[in-house]
């Protein structure tokens, strides 16, 4: 079907929740996608930081396949293939570099980021009220006011400004982004919103509101604000607060987890190490999977019926998950986005109008000089051969698929150099 065909379709029967660039994706393979007239494009987003390994790797595409062939989903009452192994080998990858005798993470499967920090979210809180109501029952109190104590527990989870967590209502409400949640008021309340890497507003919040404060929720590198790391000194912060007042640390890696930043978690990058992570976008190079992971000690908090998902941690999710994460550690992965990511930024820097450019890993952003339309360069970029985006008015994000090459990255600054240049008058 062509491009016209189904802009009229969708005209009619797709809700309008999104601005849609014109042009119809119909094949890809590695960094390249093919539109429905055969014009070949290199892909610099990845489907919003999804597909780590490139389109339609063969690893992915033969476990979807293979498992499709026996069986597609059957709900999470029943024990799977595979889930328990993703789950460990996510266990270790959070546990990268840390001692031989690190506790366990434990995985709840969910279908999108979004959903993961719901879980996460969910988790705090309950974590919080059982934490008081043991500490009521030890202190000797009755029945009756360990109930009092665990309704009485923190429920305040801090987010910073120009965050994004995700769509549902509370993960909204976690976003301190007003022009996001403006129209959707009222949102869930309980949470609390602080400058990012301002390490005294953060210090008096807690001053202020420790009490109150059941988690710190963060990006290590906000992505949809902008691509702006945390620095190491407001994360050790954060640590230390939180670990002060009995609170938990959750890092939202649904965009910069799963190697896009070099290391497994960007949360490694920054030498601490929070007590639950948030998971998707790449883990499963295209096929809708999350997870929420937690310490042992932590996801203790729940029990059966505290949560759950249909669809989550189904037999294909599943599948696309641990052929992702077994090509990703097994072929080295780590090194080569470092490598990458540094030329990424490197020659970005070159450019004339490029006036910064931040980032970890293949998570990079460039801020472009005044007078020139970031929106605009992407929608030009698309005649250049080039799938980009922006995230607001003068700053391009790049997301590149992880097998990118330094020789995709040339074709990308050559075409950004005649994208930036002066338009003819």
């Amino acid at each position: 079907m062509s491009l016209e065909e189904q802009q009229n379709l969708e005209a009619t029967y797709v809700m309008h929740t999104f601005g849609r660039k014109p042009v119809e994706f119909v094949r890809g393979e590695g960094m390249e996608l093919v539109d429905d007239q055969g014009n070949t494009y290199l892909d610099f987003i990845a489907g919003i930081g999804v597909i780590s390994l490139g389109h339609c790797h063969p690893a992915v595409v033969g476990a979807l396949q293979s498992q499709a062939e026996r069986l597609i989903h059957v709900s999470n009452y029943y024990y799977i293939e595979g889930r328990g192994e993703v789950a460990h080998r996510l266990s270790d990858l959070l546990n990268a570099g840390a001692p031989a005798d690190a506790e366990p993470w434990q995985s709840f499967f969910a279908n999108s980021g979004a959903e993961a920090n719901e879980c996460a979210i969910k988790l705090a809180r309950l974590h919080a009220r059982k934490r008081a109501e043991a500490r009521a029952l030890s202190a000797g109190a009755s029945a009756d006011e360990a109930r009092a104590a665990a309704a009485a527990a923190p429920r305040v989870i801090v987010t910073l400004d120009r965050s994004f967590h995700g769509r549902t209502m509370a993960t909204l409400a976690a976003t301190a982004q007003p022009a996001k949640q403006e129209a959707f008021q009222p949102l869930p309340d309980g949470f609390a919103h602080t400058p990012l890497n301002d390490v005294a507003a953060l210090e008096a919040l807690f001053a202020a509101r420790g009490d109150e404060i059941c988690a710190v929720m963060v990006e290590c590198v906000q992505g949809e604000g902008g691509v702006h790391p945390c620095t190491p000194e407001f994360l050790a912060a954060a640590r230390k607060l939180t670990e002060e007042r009995g609170a938990l640390l959750v890092c939202d890696e649904v965009q910069t987890g799963v190697f896009r930043c070099g290391a497994p978690f960007a949360f490694q990058r920054f030498g601490i190490v929070p007590d639950v992570v948030t998971i998707a976008k790449g883990v499963a190079s295209g096929m809708p999977t999350g997870m929420c992971a937690a310490r042992a000690s932590m996801a203790a908090a729940f029990e059966p019926g505290d949560h759950g998902s249909t669809f989550g941690g189904s037999n294909l999710a599943v599948a696309a998950a641990q052929a992702t994460l077994r090509t990703l550690a097994d072929e080295g992965f780590a090194e080569r986005v470092e490598r990458v990511g540094a030329y990424l930024r490197a020659r970005l820097a070159e450019l004339p109008d490029v006036v910064e450019v931040r980032g970890l890993g293949l998570m990079v952003a460039a801020d472009v000089a005044e007078g020139i339309d970031a929106n605009d360069v992407v929608l030009r970029g698309l005649g250049e051969g080039l799938v980009l985006n922006a995230t607001g008015p003068r700053t391009l994000r790049f997301l590149p698929p992880l097998v990118c090459e330094e020789r995709h990255v040339d074709v990308l600054v050559e075409g950004l150099a005649r994208l930036l240049a002066p338009l003819p008058s």
